[in-house]
């Protein structure tokens, strides 16, 4: 039988007395056979001097070595799974632990410490193969999908057309780079062609460095709200969590979810009256001495805004629950605050045919709709849980510290709502709203309402919830109430919902032009640096949703010294209409033709407008008012007056191409108990600038645009300035 390699005794006897000293002579230590025992690479050696345990030893003289060669020495197996015992419980023994186990064991005290140091460094070098395994295999995979994606993106072809996929949405700046582009490299082209006649040498051939290519167009599909593969500086590639990092995001979850029930269902002290004297804003003291574990400290430069609300609101509890956590549903629900979101990763699924217990990883952006306000970008674990017959609550939780590279200045702490079931189809939905916010450089507009808290707020969730709900509950009612003037017009049923449709698209498309998102290339339409007006340019090419050819964006965002009730009221009204409107009316009054009811408040609703029959241009437009204690909106959209008409006979309202302008009309968070605060106005126009895809936008569109947009403010501005003298 072969005879085990074994190493000198006195080798151990040169190494330092420290219980992790790692040095060379005893830390290369890899696998163990089945007899344990101290492990030098595959191979077990003794640590033991040759003084001791002669009689254990299984040497055997060599002749052909000295004769003082140095005595071996094995472990038994007692001794090994004594050690093995008392290592799963104390892996680091300090120096009377191991004098114990070498009085029991009748080892030496040096070959106990080091059985202990070549054991550790064992399992540590399995570790970290392990981890190299997982990680190799982890970028093979990355790899390919990669390779995959290259792939899909070169074969990629338009789904309507057949042919290759569109150039797509391109800025303003873009565009105009592009064209430059290529003009310089014709008038390099025609250079090289007349500078050999006049120098008499060949000129060296310049290329041009190809430019960029512009962004995919963006679709605003019909039936929901697009959701990008990237969130602004949180690109989805760069935001997958390890495998190892699941299990800490799990607990972080749960205990999300202990301090959201606590926060939910405690009261005073924990939740006082605000400044405001409606909603409710949190102790922070009270909220210290209850949770003890959570994020940890707030961040420095971050700020604290805490709220709480509760509402009933008309839909079912599993259906909230399943809008919460369907990203798609999410963010077409909640549009008015979720300017972009998407779904990275499922960590748990949750139980079969519902979602108590799954875990989602999601990026969103949050908005105030102004595009001098940037949006929040967030990246978070959304952990669904039922808690009861009927009772479920949904809770978001920041995890970006997993990613010490991104720069973010919003971090959401334990965040979401406590959804009850209640009769008729009710529910009762208890949101919490717990950030952290970096509002240092927010424009003096809106200073005020952010400081305040209330731009997105609890309260704002839970109307804008209670808002979709009553819009949806209206739509699909078999007999939509309406009001139709003096009899003009007749309209089915099937027509109202088909306008409520139209109307519902209108919104949505209206609120992506609204707020400047990380996701868009914004610009200022005039040089002046104080200037309010942003812009952007998207092409729209094959949509039936919207007309072919540059449709430009613009925004700006204004004060009224009256409260959001009386600039809703006077904006909603037709008759006020020529008093502001320098685009759509021509100095015409319009004509009610329908008023449809989506909502328990008469002012929630869509009208038909059009102009009357003396006129001799022939318009008609939708128009939807929206009101809420937080928010109101006036939005409409000129229409087609062939294609409306279809529409009212019982054609396909996805065929009405629609180009939204309107306001959205905020308080500016300075109303006290007894005095009402002034406005924040935001109006946002799309213009269709030029009929060709692949026209260049013209100066005197923009300057066309930026007039119009601002002589509409000025025009509501010097109303209410005379109505307040």
């Amino acid at each position: 039988m072969s005879q085990p390699n074994m190493v000198p005794v006195e080798m151990n006897n040169n190494i330092g007395d420290g219980d992790n000293n790692n040095n060379g002579n005893n830390t290369t230590t890899t696998n163990n056979d089945m007899n344990g025992g101290i492990v030098l690479g595959d191979e077990e050696i003794d640590s033991a001097n040759t003084s001791e345990n002669q009689e254990d030893g299984s040497d055997h003289q060599d002749p052909a070595r000295p004769s003082k060669r140095k005595r071996y020495h094995r472990h038994t197996k007692h001794q090994i799974q004594e050690m093995e015992n008392f290592f799963k419980e104390c892996p680091h023994p300090d120096d009377t632990q191991r004098k114990e186990l070498s009085r029991q064991l009748g080892l030496d005290h040096h070959q106990i410490k080091f059985w202990f140091q070549n054991k550790r460094t064992q399992i540590k070098n399995h570790q970290e193969r392990h981890e190299n395994s997982q990680l190799r295999a982890e970028n093979d995979r990355l790899r390919a999908e990669n390779h995959q994606c290259r792939a899909s993106i070169a074969k990629a072809i338009c789904h309507r057309c057949g042919g290759k996929t569109a150039i797509g949405e391109m800025s303003f700046e873009e565009h105009h780079l592009l064209l430059e582009n290529t003009k310089l490299a014709e008038e390099i082209r025609q250079l090289s062609l007349v500078m050999p006649k006049c120098t008499g040498k060949p000129v060296m051939n310049y290329t041009l460095t190809p430019p960029v290519p512009a962004r995919p167009s963006e679709e605003i599909a019909s039936n929901r709200r697009e959701v990008y593969g990237s969130i602004g500086n949180l690109p989805g590639s760069a935001l997958r969590v390890k495998d190892v990092d699941k299990p800490l995001i799990i607990e972080l979850a749960e205990l999300a979810m202990e301090e959201l029930m606590a926060m939910a269902r405690l009261d005073e002290p924990l939740w006082n009256i605000g400044a405001n004297g409606t909603s409710l804003a949190l102790n922070l003291n009270e909220y210290t001495r209850i949770v003890r574990n959570g994020l940890g400290p707030i961040l420095n430069g971050l700020r604290i805004e805490a709220s709480k609300a509760t509402s009933i609101a008309f839909m079912n509890h599993l259906d909230i629950v399943q809008s919460l956590m369907d990203v798609n549903l999410w963010s077409n629900m909640f549009a008015r605050m979720v300017a972009r979101a998407m779904s990275h990763d499922a960590i748990l699924t949750g139980v079969q045919g519902n979602f108590d217990g799954a875990f989602h990883l999601m990026t969103a952006e949050y908005q105030v709709l102004s595009p001098v306000v940037s949006t929040r970008e967030c990246y978070f674990v959304r952990y669904c849980k039922q808690q009861g017959d009927g009772i479920w609550a949904v809770v978001d939780v920041s995890i970006d510290h997993l990613f010490p590279n991104l720069e973010l200045k919003c971090r959401r702490r334990p965040s979401g709502c406590l959804i009850q079931q209640i009769e008729n189809g009710f529910s009762k939905v208890t949101w919490v709203e717990h950030v952290e916010v970096d509002d240092r450089e927010v424009h003096p507009l809106y200073k005020s309402l952010i400081s305040s808290g209330q731009a997105l707020s609890a309260e704002r969730w839970v109307e804008t919830l209670e808002r979709q709900c009553e819009r949806l509950a209206y739509i699909m009612t078999p007999n939509v109430p309406s009001i139709e003037p003096d009899g003009q017009i007749m309209i089915t049923n099937n027509a109202k919902q088909s306008l409520l449709k139209i109307a519902e698209r209108m919104t949505r498309s209206f609120l992506t032009g609204v707020a400047t998102s990380n996701g868009d290339i914004w610009f200022r339409l005039s040089g002046n640096a104080g200037s309010t007006v942003r812009a952007m340019t998207r092409k729209s090419l094959n949509d039936p949703g919207r007309p072919v050819g540059v449709i430009l964006y613009a925004s700006t965002s204004f004060w009224l010294p009256v409260p959001p009730k009386t600039v809703f009221d006077f904006l909603r009204d037709a008759n006020n209409r020529t008093n502001w409107d320098v685009i759509t009316t021509g100095g015409e009054d319009l004509q009610l033709m329908s008023q449809i009811g989506n909502g328990r408040d008469s002012r929630n609703c869509v009208s038909l407008l059009r102009t009357p029959n003396t006129s001799q241009k022939k318009m008609m437009m939708i128009q939807e008012t929206s009101t809420d204690p937080t928010a109101s909106f006036v939005i409409y959209a000129p229409l087609d007056v062939t294609l409306t008409e279809n529409v009212l006979m019982g054609g396909d309202p996805g065929n009405v191409s629609l180009l939204p302008m309107g306001f959205a009309i905020l308080p500016d968070g300075t109303a006290q108990p007894g005095r009402e605060g002034g406005s924040l106005v935001s109006a946002a126009f799309q213009v269709l600038a030029e009929k060709d895809p692949s026209a260049r936008l013209s100066f005197s569109s923009l300057a066309t645009t930026e007039n119009l947009i601002l002589k509409t403010a000025h025009k509501i501005r010097a109303y209410f300035s005379q109505q307040t003298v």
